[in-house]
């Protein structure tokens, strides 16, 4: 093992030590040994079978068969999840085969970011995470289940539901990932008109025409962004299948995983404990996820979804652990926006299984971790094909099928990883920096200070952001308006740059897991909101971003930065309007992004 990952994996496992021996303790307590019916009264169980058909009920009756809860995140209008309307009848078909029982649990919602993007609901998007957490345990809180399988691939949808599921760790579980769609128009080109729109050379009709075609059919977006993101974490963490995530949606072979992975939540019930959820996302599994986070250049609100999931199995890690492990982890992927293809190409090229494989061979991954497949994560460096409709596993390639994509971590893009954690007089922040080039990892410029996104499309309009300038974007944060992402400011930022501009975003709000080549320190804490330094700065104050040195620095004489007011927000727009209403709680008892922005205890 490479000795900062040794090294961090202890200090995180010492510093978990009491919270995770309280977590485990909750589950073993959970695992009764029998099938969770047998605890229900006649009265329950009748409810919980009343709809079920003759043979369900007696195999339900007999209390010597499982029962897997199937949790989905299915609507018909994300593009992502809408594959999972056949799923289910799969799945029921599957588990029926091994003689056991698959009831439709419960839904939770699934928000899509791409179309909230810049719009009031975007600000409930990231505490839909936390409410399809909580949907997800009332789906299971009958206590009718012995194993679980998720339904869900986007950016809050994974997170939440992956939280959810440990509150149940006790059970054997498994996520099905639906994957990607087909390749559109090229990413590159995608950007282009994008930035054209921003900069007033195309029309609507252009754009619309340009982002129909990038997103044109049932299954994931293929950058490189949270979405995708999530399918490489779990297959890397043991939850799906090997060499699933980017398998297309209604295929041959998509179908035969789906069924496969049924069948194994069923063979996992009779392994008992070491099968479980709560055995598999480990202290180890977490590092593993955050290594191949910084590997892949994936994106920066895995910075807080990590911490929310790993807190939810009683493993305590912060933004510490990501800038030591950045610090040795190499960039092996080259995935828009980081690069000008998307994830079918990496798919193509080996994917996640050739990923594992070169990682593994390096010491950047442990190998003595549970997967769904049992202990082990040699499992994962296979990938499934179907031969003469059975399906079979094939070891990954022994070679990247496309150096400009995926390299070896022995040769790899870039010597570090692709998050650094910034700090200093103005709070702590990241930086996702797999997408800038290096000559812009430093910039100190004057600030010039906004309260929302639309103040900075303005100025842009106005041509008042011809200049030098760090832009920040307060009042952002979860405790302000649920800290949407920002990625409507990203068009803007770029054309900046690329007249010659050096431009910058420092924000206490987030950007979108497709962030890319202009630097950006996100999710700042103490937020303005919270009284923090971000809300003292005033426009022409000298600020210093410096992503080599990890500094963050606010160039005001410390007494008159003690003696300033914090400024207050120009106009209140969130508290009302698209549900916003219903999430005053919420934003009034957020933790800040470093915990993960939860509202969890």
């Amino acid at each position: 093992m490479n000795k900062v990952v040794s090294q961090v994996t202890q200090t995180i496992i010492e510093r978990s030590r009491a919270s995770r021996t309280a977590y485990m303790q909750r589950m073993r307590l959970a695992a009764t040994g029998k099938v969770a019916r047998s605890q229900l009264s006649c009265g329950n169980l009748a409810h919980g079978f009343a709809a079920c058909s003759k043979p369900d009920k007696d195999l339900l009756t007999m209390m010597d068969q499982a029962d897997v809860a199937i949790i989905s995140a299915y609507n018909d209008m994300l593009s992502a999840h809408q594959p999972y309307a056949t799923y289910p009848p799969i799945i029921k078909k599957a588990v029926a085969q091994m003689g056991s029982i698959a009831q439709y649990a419960g839904a939770v919602p699934a928000m899509c970011d791409g179309v909230t993007q810049g719009q009031p609901g975007m600000e409930l998007s990231l505490f839909s995470r936390d409410v399809i957490a909580m949907s997800a345990a009332i789906g299971l809180s009958h206590n009718m289940f012995d194993a679980a399988v998720y339904l869900g691939v986007c950016d809050k949808i994974v997170p939440g539901l992956l939280i959810g599921a440990l509150s149940f760790g006790h059970l054997p579980t498994v996520f099905i990932p639906a994957g990607p769609m087909p390749s559109g128009l090229p990413n590159k080109e995608k950007a282009r008109i994008r930035q054209l729109y921003a900069e007033g050379k195309v029309g609507r009709d252009e754009l619309l025409k340009c982002e129909s075609d990038s997103y044109h059919s049932p299954g994931t977006c293929t950058f490189y962004g949270t979405a995708n993101s999530n399918q490489v974490l779990m297959e890397v963490m043991g939850l799906h299948l090997p060499g699933s995530s980017f398998v297309p949606p209604d295929t041959p072979l998509r179908d035969a995983l789906t069924s496969e992975a049924s069948q194994q939540a069923v063979r996992n019930v009779s392994q008992g404990n070491e099968m479980s959820l709560a055995d598999i996302v480990s202290e180890k599994t977490i590092v593993n996820a955050i290594v191949t986070l910084l590997a892949t250049g994936g994106s920066s609100n895995h910075t807080m979804h990590l911490v929310a999931i790993a807190r939810a199995a009683g493993i305590i890690i912060n933004w510490d652990d990501f800038a030591a492990l950045s610090e040795v982890v190499p960039g092996i992927t080259r995935v828009y926006p980081n690069g000008v293809d998307d994830i079918n190409v990496f798919h193509a090229a080996g994917g996640v299984p050739y990923l594992v494989s070169t990682l593994l061979d390096q010491g950047y991954l442990h190998e003595d971790v549970m997967t769904v497949l049992g202990k082990g994560l040699r499992h994962f460096c296979q990938e499934p094909k179907l031969v003469e409709g059975v399906l079979q596993w094939q070891s990954a390639p022994a070679t990247s099928g496309n150096l400009a994509v995926l390299r070896s971590a022995a040769d790899p893009f870039t010597s570090t990883g692709g998050l650094v954690c910034v700090k200093g007089n103005v709070g702590r922040g990241v930086v996702k920096v797999s997408a800038v080039e290096e000559k812009h990892w430093l910039i100190e410029a004057p600030a010039m200070v906004f309260d929302d996104q639309e103040q900075l499309a303005n100025s842009f309009a106005a041509g008042e952001l011809n200049r030098d300038f760090i832009a920040v974007v307060r009042y952002q944060g979860p405790q302000a308006c649920g800290m949407p992402e920002l990625h409507k400011l990203t068009p803007y930022l770029g054309s900046l740059q690329d007249k010659g501009y050096k431009v910058a975003l420092v924000t206490d709000g987030r950007m979108s897991g497709a962030s890319g080549k202009v630097p950006a320190a996100i999710h700042l804490y103490p937020e303005a909101a919270a009284g923090g330094v971000i809300a003292k700065i005033r426009d022409g104050d000298m600020l210093k971003l410096d992503c080599r040195s990890s500094e963050l620095s606010l160039l005001v004489d410390a007494q008159e930065l003690s003696e300033r007011e914090v400024a207050p927000l120009s106009e209140v727009k969130n508290q009302y309007g698209m549900g916003r209403e219903l999430f005053g709680n919420l934003r009034n008892n957020v933790s800040h992004a470093e915990l993960g922005a939860s509202i969890a205890g």
